[in-house]
């Protein structure tokens, strides 16, 4: 049996996340058909982590198993040429039978973008934000999520995950031109977490809160603790490091 990674782009403004769902169009459902459709066999495709509906991905990791042995360059361009514009496989590498995308997964980084102006160039695939933003104080109060903790406050209340324990490695905020640039690395995610810590922190420069803002939501574990998550559009899961 071969395994086979794939590199994986998309956007998600179509979709209704990465995840199979009943009655919905989904990234992983896609290529799943498409796989299908080539290799003319049933195919488990494994990936790195689930992505929210509207949500993009520049580098989600996924594999399956085959035991037909693929011409790699060929493949790939086959399975573009029968997936939609929107979804790309930028590379497919076969890899260890025994490699699992999501299980063997270290850290994820995760990128948010925040437009200044209204441009219609931007509005895609970033959050036209009205209020100042300042990437100083911003980063700051970032500093307190740096940490291993329960981030239940952070994760929709719906999320059926019940270990909400997370390894936050770094958070950053920077300014570029028109655009803000968030970006965030931890070993997994709950449920809508980034964008909820996103508008979290936004909350704070707003109301002038401070650290211990940040760090009484974090204590208290509860969804009503944290501010309004941003909308998902820009949002692009960046890397999986293995």
């Amino acid at each position: 049996m071969k395994n086979y990674k794939l590199l994986i782009q998309y956007d998600g403004t179509n979709y209704s996340g990465w995840q199979i769902q009943r009655n919905a169009d989904t990234v992983q459902q896609k290529i799943s058909d498409s796989l299908r459709t080539i290799l003319r066999e049933e195919v488990n495709l494994i990936g790195s982590g689930r992505t929210d509906a509207g949500v993009h991905a520049i580098g989600q990791i996924a594999n399956f198993r085959s035991e037909q042995n693929i011409d790699l360059y060929r493949f790939k361009h086959s399975l573009n040429s029968v997936l939609p514009s929107d979804i790309s496989i930028i590379k497919i590498e076969e890899v260890d039978e025994l490699f699992h995308s999501r299980f063997d997964a270290k850290k994820r980084n995760y990128l948010y973008l925040i437009s200044k102006i209204k441009s219609p160039f931007y509005n895609r695939y970033s959050y036209f934000y009205h209020n100042e933003i300042q990437c100083e104080k911003l980063n700051i109060l970032s500093k307190v999520l740096i940490r291993k903790a329960d981030f239940s406050s952070f994760s929709r209340k719906d999320s059926d995950t019940e270990n909400k324990i997370c390894n936050i490695y770094n958070v950053g905020w920077k300014e570029l031109k028109e655009l803000i640039i968030f970006r965030i690395e931890a070993d997994r995610f709950l449920h809508g977490m980034v964008r909820t810590v996103i508008g979290t922190l936004l909350n704070a420069v707003k109301n002038n809160f401070d650290e211990n803002y940040i760090e009484d939501i974090i204590m208290k574990t509860d969804r009503e603790a944290a501010g309004e998550a941003v909308p998902a559009k820009g949002l692009f899961l960046m890397k999986v490091k293995y």
